[in-house]
């Protein structure tokens, strides 16, 4: 959990829940993993349990403690869909974004069909952004699962963009994160015409407008390998 964070795209972490498991191409060199055998390695005590999937009911309501509005990534080292995570725990979690409308919340996950099962079930304040991963062709799917929630902005992280997305639909999509994995051993990417707009969440990062775009799109980095293709947007 931090107040600070490093990702382009946000401005603070929060992790009611850690650890995770593979489940797609997008979670090979996983960052999160790395991180949290290096934080149990370290004696972090939310990281005794490595990368299990783990619960932190202690820090449910930091983001209630923090008084300045900010954008806060939830489950950075997680995902609050994973099959391990209770109903129960996810309801509270939103619960807390729910009363902490001071702030603006990024929920992201690679689990769209437990998200599509589950979202009718959860309140979806105007607070709340919903995301899914899409880190190649294979996964688009998950962007219908998306489309299905009430969550009033929804956006799409291809992040690590690992191949082409030749027919990218982004009706009803408001907003779209393109990035490559970091480190020298990460793939070649392919970025696709949805770059650059200025993102919306934060003062101190942005890239150029460009007419036309269906969605707000934001670069974050694009790794040590980028090869730059064109994708076909289909519009709103």
């Amino acid at each position: 959990m931090a107040q600070n964070s490093k990702i382009e795209w946000t401005e603070s972490t929060w992790n009611p829940c850690t650890g995770c498991s593979k489940i797609s191409t997008g979670c090979k060199n996983c960052y999160a993993e790395r991180m949290a055998l290096r934080l149990q390695a370290a004696g972090s005590p939310n990281y005794k349990n490595g990368f299990r999937v783990t619960l932190h009911e202690h820090v449910l309501d930091a983001p209630l403690r923090w008084r300045q509005p900010r954008t806060i990534f939830v489950n950075s080292m997680s995902d609050i869909f994973h099959k391990d995570i209770p109903f129960d725990f996810i309801a509270k979690v939103f619960d807390v974004m729910r009363k902490a409308s001071h702030h603006r919340f990024q929920v992201l996950t690679k689990r769209s069909s437990r998200l599509a099962a589950l979202a009718g079930r959860l309140p979806w304040p105007d607070n709340v952004w919903m995301g899914v991963t899409v880190e190649n062709a294979d996964y688009i799917s998950r962007i219908d699962d998306l489309r299905n929630t009430d969550a009033t902005i929804k956006f799409i992280s291809c992040e690590p963009l690992l191949g082409p997305i030749p027919q990218l639909e982004l009706a009803g999509i408001d907003w779209v994160i393109v990035g490559g994995e970091s480190g020298t051993n990460g793939p070649s990417i392919f970025a696709t015409s949805a770059l650059p707009r200025k993102c919306p969440s934060s003062s101190n990062n942005g890239a150029e407008l460009t007419k036309n775009s269906p969605a707000e799109s934001f670069k974050a980095k694009l790794g040590t390998k980028c090869l730059w293709g064109l994708a076909k947007n289909g519009g709103r």
